[in-house]
């Protein structure tokens, strides 16, 4: 089977063809670079995605914290880490970059925040 993607790794944004068997990239043609086959094979075999999010936050200044993993998680966990993040809180002051949640999902991924966050006066 042949599946039509677009690399991403480089500005170039190549159209590649890859030849997938048996859940297998057999092989990559469109790459200008060697990048476009690791990133198709890393998309057929193991597709990984940075989940971004809000958390729900109280006796804050915001209503919801935005927040993000702070590397990728396997895209098959995408909803079921959502569905965790339904039952996370804060209710403490965070600066950016700073832990929500350690290790979500046992990913070995922290959901982190992407805004400082204040108590609310």
């Amino acid at each position: 089977m042949i599946k039509k993607i677009t690399c991403i790794e480089c500005p170039k944004g190549c159209s590649l063809a890859v030849d997938i068997e048996n859940c297998k990239v057999v092989s990559v043609t469109g790459n200008e670079c060697p990048k476009g086959e690791k990133h198709a094979k890393a998309e057929v075999e193991n597709p990984m995605r940075i989940l971004t999010t809000a958390v729900l936050a109280e006796g804050l200044a915001v209503k919801m914290v935005p927040a993000r993993t702070d590397k990728p998680i396997p895209k098959s966990l995408l909803m079921e880490a959502m569905e965790a993040v339904k039952r996370i809180r804060v209710e403490r002051p965070l600066g950016v970059g700073e832990v929500i949640a350690k290790d979500l999902l046992g990913t070995g991924a922290d959901l982190v925040s992407t805004r400082r966050v204040e108590k609310t006066s």
